[in-house]
């Protein structure tokens, strides 16, 4: 299902208007790869800096009819070799982002999560996807569906604060956080429930800034206002969520690729938590979903430039 996006649009609009980052793409050895750095490029949202064994590089590019030589191109061996030297290069000062070529995403995480060499900070990476749903006015931001698989209530701090940090770079007005799971009361025998009221409770003693949050609320009452109403939900939360915080990476999974699949939806995604942010494209995107990734990590990494969302009304 194809739809138009203008939030998108928007975002790489905004994007462009800060201007391009360099980006480190590690191990861009297919076209897909390739095609997302170029696209970007050509647009002027990031200068990349392509990493990999150049032969493999210059192979793919050929066999796909790109032309890649205005691209400044680092040789190296091997996946995980490119893996570590697009961190490296982030390290030096030479990358302010990072970039997932065809390498697995575990070969280029576990180079950003070395503990001597990496890109760790005192925050927990989290991913979030930054979806543009039909029908709605605003993006909605999804956390955690691809780097935390069970994550604890701890682990769950900095998940919620990354992608309220998030929102707030993308110039929410509000940000209004739903902590979901399957029903909408606590309930024992549930841990997500459990982890919800807890969160909240956080949030009220200030160890989590910067965002209303309301849970445990189900998928319904969390972004229709009529099912919140028909549960007695009163909050600022219940069914005017805007970042929703799913229990576990393979519920966060489903819901994205749900909406995207069957509704419409366009989803651009972004890891954070690291020194920089980290765009993982999947070979499945779109152009324009690649390209709103990218734009998401320009703004993330040129927020430490602005006094200010860099997204206005």
């Amino acid at each position: 299902m194809t739809m138009p996006h203008p939030q998108f649009d928007r975002l790489i609009d905004a994007a462009r208007r800060v201007g391009p980052v360099r980006v480190a793409v590690a191990h861009p050895c297919d076209r897909s790869s390739l095609e997302a750095a170029l696209d970007a490029f050509k647009i002027g949202l990031i200068v990349p800096v392509l990493v990999g064994p150049r032969s493999r590089i210059l192979r793919a590019a050929e066999e796909s009819n790109l032309d890649i030589g205005m691209l400044e191109l680092i040789d190296t061996p091997h996946s995980h070799a490119s893996a570590a030297r697009g961190v490296e290069l982030v390290r030096a000062g030479q990358a302010e982002a990072l970039m997932k070529g065809s390498l697995h995403t575990d070969e280029l995480m576990g180079a950003v999560v070395d503990s001597v060499t990496g890109l760790r900070t005192a925050r927990r990476l989290s991913h979030c996807f930054v979806m543009e749903v039909p029908g709605r006015a605003e993006p909605l931001i999804i956390t955690d569906a691809a780097v935390n698989i069970i994550p604890t209530l701890a682990d769950k701090v900095d998940i919620v604060q990354n992608a309220i940090d998030l929102a707030h770079v993308l110039g929410f007005e509000e940000v209004r956080v739903a902590i979901l799971a399957a029903v909408e009361t606590v309930n024992p025998r549930m841990p997500a429930t459990i982890d919800a009221a807890a969160l909240c409770k956080m949030a009220d003693r200030g160890q989590i800034t910067g965002a209303m949050l309301d849970g445990p609320l189900a998928m319904d009452n969390a972004i229709d206002p009529e099912a919140a109403a028909i549960k007695n939900l009163v909050s600022p939360v219940a069914g005017r969520a805007n970042v929703l915080v799913t229990p576990d990476l393979e519920a966060g999974n489903m819901l994205a690729k749900s909406l995207s699949f069957m509704a419409g939806a366009g989803a651009a995604g972004i890891v954070l938590g690291a020194r920089v942010p980290i765009i993982l494209a999947s070979r499945s995107d779109s152009v324009e979903a690649r390209l709103a990734s990218c734009a998401v990590a320009v703004l993330v990494a040129h927020r430490s430039l602005a006094g200010k969302p860099l997204l206005g009304a």
